[in-house]
């Protein structure tokens, strides 16, 4: 089955399911909402059953595809896009759809309009969008911040310590999807990862697994987050001793311990935040 916008190997058979998605691009700092949905996605044993057209959300000259070429041979053309993947968690009383995409370039209304009819289609009961973005944080903190459509998911986000969001400035993929989504009476929530600026090039396991974990009580289903918490651990352990050696690293983190801001969104203003001197950890710990 195929429509202009998504093509449909077939509709699975889900229970109450539950939309999670996760985009690449503007909003994925540490790459923290691509590599979530990755990880419900490997964790869960999802399985795909349609993609997005690329054709028609993407510019190839900003997101160019990927090539794969062998002694000579081109082997294949991979061009941005995004998949949906349906996942029945054990123990759990819903399942899953996972999409995982880029964040489209263009057609942000046909995007959004498209991919509620197929929330329709499957019966989706509500839709959890996660973001993520630099902040004047900690890499010990564990803070999401949060808007929903409802005031029972509101009151859901606040006994889970999520941040209810005060923000006004550039858009991501999320608000459209959420603004379409509350018209057409899906219930929406969308969730934004904080990462400090000073672990770029690195995975925040420790962020992973607390999203994973609230994502489980918010959707009713078991996600098991240990593996996240081993590597948490043992990144955390080479980030405390590069502190250790590195008088600037402990400038910095005793400034922001001080001044403890949390949660303002100022990173997400156009240069807000950027420092010169902010040490990225990639340079002595490499890219995980």
């Amino acid at each position: 089955m195929k429509n202009n916008a998504i093509e449909i190997e077939n509709l699975p058979d889900l229970r109450k399911p539950l939309l999670i998605a996760g985009f690449g691009g503007w909003g994925n700092a540490l790459d923290i909402s691509n590599a979530m949905v990755t990880y419900l996605i490997r964790q869960l044993k999802a399985k795909p059953f349609a993609k997005i057209n690329p054709d028609l959300f993407y510019r190839y000259d900003e997101d160019r595809p990927i090539v794969n070429i062998k002694e000579g041979v081109l082997k294949s053309v991979s061009p941005p896009g995004g998949s949906f993947f349906a996942a029945h968690p054990l123990g759990g009383v819903t399942d899953l759809v996972i999409f995982r995409a880029g964040e489209p370039s263009l057609r942000w209304s046909l995007f959004a309009d498209e991919l509620l009819r197929l929330c329709g289609k499957l019966g989706v009961r509500a839709i959890i969008t996660l973001g993520s973005m630099y902040d004047n944080v900690l890499h010990s903190d564990r803070i999401i911040s949060g808007i929903a459509s409802e005031e029972d998911f509101s009151s859901k986000l606040r006994e889970k310590t999520v941040i209810p969001i005060n923000y006004q400035g550039p858009s991501a993929i999320h608000s459209t999807l959420h603004q379409e989504g509350r018209k057409r009476g899906f219930p929406c929530i969308s969730l934004w990862c904080h990462c400090p600026y000073y672990l770029q090039g690195t995975t925040h396991f420790g962020l992973l697994s607390h999203l994973g974990s609230l994502l489980a009580s918010l959707g009713e289903f078991v996600l098991d987050v240990e593996e996240l918490d081993a590597s948490w651990k043992e990144l955390k352990k080479q980030i405390q001793t590069l502190i250790e050696k590195n008088p600037e690293l402990q400038n910095m983190i005793s400034e922001l311990r001080k001044a403890k801001v949390r949660g303002t969104w100022e990173s997400m203003k156009e240069g807000a935040g950027k420092d010169e001197k902010v040490i990225h950890l990639e340079d002595f710990i490499g890219p995980r």
